[in-house]
């Protein structure tokens, strides 16, 4: 049964994707912004608060639902899941930028392809040469892939559905409740501090399991060394880890931007490199799949 909610939720992101600014996702964000304007006051005790509001009663609601639809019938509890991780999953979230991009750059569209850069990852790119503007589409396409993918399927093989919106909750909050301030004890204070931690925790295993898979279905020895040496020096722990295993999987170099160490080995990264970062991620999905499926036969006998 998991494995083919997986394949139903895959399949239908894929032929209906949730468009941005859909009715679930801004509601939720409108109950989110509602609750850090009650509850923000300084304090990293106040977001404690509003985390656990924003993230137990939602995935306690999906659990009890789930139940209640068991009791009645194995197939709505089922079709309850596909939902669950239809909303949860966001391939098509990134890969439409990335393809924007990558055609653009093909057509020599550059500042096209600034736009559509700048707009997704939040910055300026009026300034940057087509060699970097490949190489931050990559880093922001890896990094899409992990969090709106294997992030999910990771909780959603450890917690079921619930896991999987928990892990994407988490995922949220962390990027949309403010940049918490770190004393110098390094210890994270402010509204934002908890949810930020909280999401350092969830992405542990995450992390290592997207790079893991990245490694094994690229150059694995690459992956690893690139993996074990650089991914301390990279401005966030879970991304320094997905993105040295990518880089030493695809043998390219990445990062190198200000405030980001080069990272990976081989020539810098190009606009021809593009397709090769995409085979990566299918290649990790399917290598999934694949062993999810192993494992639901497994269990039949």
């Amino acid at each position: 049964m998991i494995f083919l909610a997986l394949m139903a939720a895959l399949a239908l992101e894929q032929l209906q994707p949730l468009r941005p600014g859909n009715f679930a996702h801004r509601s939720y964000f409108q109950a989110a912004t509602a609750l850090e304007h009650q509850f923000d006051a300084g304090e990293r005790r106040h977001g404690v608060v509003a985390w656990l509001l924003a993230v137990v009663p939602v995935c306690l609601a999906a659990v009890v639902v789930r139940y209640a639809l068991a009791h009645v019938n194995g197939a709505l509890a089922w079709a309850w899941d596909v939902v669950l991780l239809y909303l949860a999953l966001g391939f098509r979230q990134f890969s439409h930028h990335y393809t924007a991009i990558a055609k653009a750059l093909r057509a020599g569209e550059y500042d096209r392809a600034r736009e559509i850069l700048g707009a997704w990852r939040g910055i300026d790119a009026g300034a940057l040469e087509p060699v970097a503007i490949a190489r931050l589409t990559i880093e922001q396409g890896l990094r899409g892939a992990h969090r709106h993918v294997f992030g999910v399927l990771v909780w959603f093989l450890i917690l079921g559905a619930a896991g999987a919106l928990a892990y994407r909750i988490a995922a949220v909050l962390a990027a949309r409740w403010g940049t918490a301030v770190t004393t110098p004890e390094g210890d994270r204070v402010g509204f934002g501090g908890f949810a930020r931690d909280a999401f350092r925790w969830i992405e542990w295993l995450p992390a290592r399991a997207t790079a893991v898979s990245f490694s094994i279905v690229g150059n694995f020895e690459d992956a690893i060394y690139c993996w074990r040496t650089q991914a301390a020096g990279w401005r966030d722990e879970a991304d320094g880890i997905v993105q040295t295993a990518a880089a030493g999987a695809l043998g390219v170099k990445l990062g190198g931007t200000p405030g980001e160490p080069e990272i990976g080995m081989g020539e810098l990264a190009d606009v021809q490199d593009l397709p090769a970062a995409v085979g990566l991620i299918w290649r990790a999905l399917m290598m999934w799949m694949f062993l999810i499926l192993l494992a639901t036969i497994a269990s039949w006998f």
